[in-house]
């Protein structure tokens, strides 16, 4: 199995926030509990649980890279915001193990029967323009179901036709990748989903609620280098790949940005 299309964990950033609690139920997301930074912390020893994201790709009729792309963000943050991932939901106590450890997302692809399979587990199918992203309650790192843990990582390499089109509106979140990196869709996915993920604890709960009502807008896009360079430096939330796969540790992947998060 190739590893490549999944990451572990990652370092992050973000500006003016203490990492606020509500329905996500987080802990501060700078400074020393960072989920995302790489030196040991004490959620090294909490159990480790990842995120599982399964992204159909039928061999006729694959999905566009980019539509694959925001999709996948946008299953993440609605596994966040569904009641059932707070309070006393179903799926609270997962969620919140998992976001006590390491934040670690892993992306498989499923096609046909595979799909079918994954699809009836207890789970949440964002769709886009033609992708289908099913995002799964968090498992442990070594409990994954069987009909998810037989599912590829490798294969999830995806194309954009064109220039990625569609409006990007005034409420619409963006999440910019590192024009100087390549990596593969997989990796992609999984880093847009850790910049989403930065943007939810960023907001306060009028933000989650307008963002959550507009039916989560986002857009992923591949700043160009002189624009890369601003948002680098910005202050907005960042994300630092750990570096385990395909990427040099430290490496800043994504900026996010939304004009509603505080």
């Amino acid at each position: 199995m190739n590893s490549t299309d999944s990451t572990d964990s990652t370092d992050s950033t973000t500006s003016g926030t203490s990492g606020t609690s509500g329905t996500s139920g987080t802990s501060g997301t700078s400074g020393t509990e960072s989920p995302f930074r790489q030196e040991p912390t004490p959620r090294d020893e909490a159990p480790q649980f990842v995120l599982p994201l399964v992204v159909r790709i039928e061999r006729n009729e694959p999905p566009s890279r980019t539509d694959a792309l925001e999709t996948a963000a946008r299953a993440v943050v609605l596994m966040l915001s569904d009641e059932r991932s707070s309070g006393d939901g179903e799926w609270a106590a997962r969620v919140r193990d998992w976001q006590d450890g390491r934040i670690r997302k892993v992306v498989r692809r499923a096609r046909g029967a595979e799909w079918r399979k994954a699809s009836a587990l207890p789970g949440i199918t964002a769709t886009g323009e033609g992708a289908e992203v099913r995002v799964f309650p968090p498992v442990p790192l070594d409990g994954w179901p069987r009909e998810l843990s037989k599912l590829q990582v490798s294969g999830t390499e995806l194309e954009d036709p064109g220039r990625p089109s569609g409006d990007v509106g005034p409420d619409c979140a963006l999440l910019w990748l590192n024009p100087g990196l390549r990596m593969s869709a997989g990796k992609e996915m999984a880093q847009v989903g850790h910049g989403a993920q930065l943007l939810w604890w960023d907001m306060d709960e009028a933000g989650r609620a307008a963002w959550r009502d507009a039916g989560f807008p986002l857009a992923v896009r591949t700043a160009a280098a002189d624009r890369w360079a601003v948002l680098a430096s910005s202050g907005l939330p960042t994300v630092r790949d750990a570096g385990f796969t395909e990427v040099a540790p430290g490496s800043v992947t994504v900026v996010a940005d939304h004009p509603v998060r505080h």
